[in-house]
């Protein structure tokens, strides 16, 4: 399972009486693919994967894969207590999945040894291969990082926290070891695009793209000026676009995924607002949102 390109991680639609809208889940994840994504990585963090029940996450792979027809490679989430996650895999192997990105279980403060133990639980229990998400309390040392991607089955390490020079030690560690050749990295923070120039100095040119979910032809953009230098294009939409992007963002906690549905609906596909803890953003945000999504489609020409 190699990816390339921009990486597209879905909202979860929800109907008017707050349930899984599986047809306008189809229709956002059919349109993300004829963009051009590089991979679906659907009920994960910007599909509040947080807020859906197993059921509800077997469902929306199934959607997923049955709308991708396997042009592009299908991850679902998993996470949470051992028996949780596997119950998870399960489902998602059963949905048709081709792959896992493994959330860690975020309020347990766990040693090294305890985070590879239950990676290794997981591998034994599927067949799918495994991207491990390092997030939260699970902050992995190269050693660590190392001994997760030799285990049979993990194919990847997605980085949520953002320490780059943490990270460079675990990509250096994880290329030492035999057979990892083919092991992948991913650029995992909130708009990851802000950091996407300094990741891709340590070796790790791949991101999910949050942007992508709602304006495709910026994101679009934006990576093939990051690929070719064009260092122009690049700086003009970190400062213009992706850096206002951010400061809308930090000014409520859990825009990072509202935020985000509020522009697939902006672009017209209305996908409902999020399930609690999270709250929609406001009016007046939406309107920011608004007048930002139509200058960086001016600035790509798009």
């Amino acid at each position: 399972m190699k990816f390339q390109g921009v990486l597209f991680f879905p909202v979860t639609p929800f109907g008017s009486d707050g349930s899984l809208d599986e047809e306008r889940l189809a229709q956002h994840i059919e349109a993300g693919v004829a963009a051009g994504a590089g991979g679906v990585f659907v009920a994960c963090g910007t599909g509040e994967f947080h807020a859906l029940t197993p059921d509800e996450i077997e469902r929306a792979t199934r959607v997923a894969v049955e709308a991708t027809a396997g042009r592009v490679p299908v991850l679902a989430a998993a996470g949470g207590p051992p028996l949780v996650v596997r119950d998870q895999a399960a489902r998602v192997e059963r949905a048709g999945a081709d792959g896992i990105l493994l959330l860690p279980p975020y309020l347990v403060s766990a040693p090294q040894q305890g985070l590879v133990r239950y990676v290794k639980e997981v591998t034994e229990a599927t067949g799918l291969p495994v991207v491990f998400y390092q997030r939260g309390t699970a902050r992995l040392t190269a050693y660590t990082a190392a001994e997760i991607a030799a285990l049979p089955g993990v194919v990847g390490l997605k980085d949520g926290i953002g320490d780059i020079e943490r990270m460079h030690r675990i990509v250096r560690a994880v290329r030492a070891v035999p057979g990892t050749d083919g092991f992948q990295f991913f650029n995992g923070l909130p708009t990851a695009e802000m950091t996407a120039p300094a990741y891709q100095g340590i070796g790790v040119a791949l991101y999910s793209s949050a942007v992508f979910a709602f304006a495709p032809e910026i994101a679009l953009a934006f990576h093939r000026a990051l690929g070719a230098g064009d260092e122009a294009l690049v700086d003009t939409l970190l400062d213009e676009f992706y850096g206002p992007l951010v400061e809308l963002r930090d000014e409520v906690p859990g825009y990072a995924v509202s935020l985000i549905k509020a522009g697939v609906t902006l672009r017209g596909l209305d996908v409902g607002g999020v399930r609690a803890p999270l709250v929609d953003p406001a009016p007046e945000h939406v309107a920011r949102l608004a007048k930002l999504i139509d200058h960086g489609l001016e600035v790509v020409g798009a």
